[in-house]
Formats: C-alpha cells, structure tokens, sequence
C-alpha cells in the first residue's frame, strides 16, 4: 500500500480520515479481510493513532467494520436492504409478513406518546404484540405493535393461553377489520435495552425507528414502533426484493 497524507480540512481530521477509509474499504479490501494494525495504519496517513482510533471507531459505528479481541479489525459484510414498503396496505401478520411474532401482553401502561396516537383513554386497555425479524439470519428489527383491546375483543378468548398464542390472535383478530390506509415516519434512534438484546446490540447504538399507523373507521386502529439496526441494515421503499447494499 502506498502512504497517502491528509491535507489540512475544515471538518475535524478524524472524521476527514474515516471518509478516506471508507473509500479504502470499497476499493482495497475484501469482507472479512484484516486490516493492517493501527500503527501502520497510522503512518501511511499521516495521523497520530487517537485520531485513527476514532475514525475506526466511527467506522465500525455505522457497520463497516467489526473490531474483535484477539481478530484485530476486518471489513464488515455489505449492509442488507430492508424493504419497508408503504404500498403493500396490509395489516401486521398478513400474507407475505417476514415478522415473527414474539410474545404479547394486555395493559393499560402505554407511552403517552402512544397513547395520544391511539386515542385512548386513561384505564383502556391496549394489546402490545412484540415481533423480531430476521433478514439473511440477522436480527435486523424488533418491534412493538400497540393495538386498543376494543379493536380486537376475540383476544379475551385466549387471556389463559400462552403470551405467543395472545400475539398470534392479535394479529389474525385485525385481518378481520378493513385497513383503510397508513402512514410512515422514520427517524434515527437510540437502542432501547429490551431492543438492544433482541438485536444483540449495546444499549444506546444508533437505530433506525419506523413508526407506522394504520387506520380503520375513521381512526388510528395500531400503531407499530419498528426498531431496526443501523448498522447492517439499510431501508428501502419501493416493490423490489431487499438486496445487499454498499455501506459507504
């Protein structure tokens, strides 16, 4: 490898110094291929090595690298796309759903926030189905599907049965409903810890929140808080099939 030198930059040296590794990465290196040690890589940029610590940091941050004891740091694998299609109109747990129901539970503590979107009422109870999927077998999203017991009275049926039968009946009870439309927001989150463990992340990585609700009679029936992993996964909106992605 030759020596490249960073020119004096505006922007701070280490996150100047992560852009030319990621360029490194596309054109250099191989998935799973070890890096040369932090010495090295130091003097061919020219850097001391706290400021390639953190530009490896960050890196491994957004998924490019993995950094293991006793491995040392190597390429990561490509970030998989993950479709979050708004044109498919179905209810959670419909035909061609890849989520996986969990467990679920019946409650009347809801996050306000929840609540408000909900429209409900303090004391109204409220079935919140937990789900993961799963992507290439990776974990890449859990979620939390909050649905008013009032939209799916069938469920008191199977109060006695285990927690995965109560999602299961949560889910079939809203294919009975007619779903008349529903809306998307995507923003960037920090991991919960029930989330980070069902994504085998740390608690506070970055995440990628999807909030979804979907409306029946006139009104938000549920709302879906769809956790996904930002650092393996990268969401796509449209018909295609999820496809492998560039990270950089």
């Amino acid at each position: 490898m030759g020596t490249t030198q960073l020119e004096t930059v505006p922007e701070p040296k280490y996150w100047h110094l992560k852009t030319v590794l990621s360029e490194a990465l596309d054109s250099e290196f191989a998935v799973g291929e070890v890096l040369p040690n932090e010495r090295d890589l130091a003097a061919r940029f020219g850097v001391a090595r706290a400021t390639l610590r953190q530009a490896l940091e960050q890196l491994e941050l957004e998924g490019r690298l993995h950094r293991r004891r006793g491995v040392g740091t190597t390429v990561a694998p490509p970030r998989v796309g993950v479709a979050v299609d708004p044109a498919r109109h179905t209810w959670p747990g419909a035909a061609g759903d890849d989520w996986q129901p969990v467990d679920a539970v019946e409650t009347e503590a809801v996050p306000a926030a929840i609540a408000r979107l909900l429209e409900t009422a303090p004391g109204d109870r409220v079935q919140i189905v937990r789900r993961s999927r799963v992507t290439n077998g990776r974990p890449v999203a859990a979620e939390l599907l909050y649905v008013p017991s009032a939209s799916v009275p069938g469920c008191s049926e199977v109060a006695a049965v285990s927690a995965q039968s109560r999602a299961r009946a949560v889910l079939h009870e809203l294919q009975g409903l007619e779903l008349e439309g529903q809306d998307r927001t995507v923003e960037l989150g920090s991991a919960r810890a029930e989330d980070a463990k069902q994504l085998d992340r740390l608690p506070g990585a970055p995440v990628l929140v999807v909030t979804t609700r979907y409306f029946c009679a006139g009104r938000t029936t549920a709302v879906a808080v769809s956790t996904y992993r930002a650092d393996t996964c990268r969401l796509t909106f449209g018909e295609s099939e999820a496809v492998a992605l560039l990270a950089g």
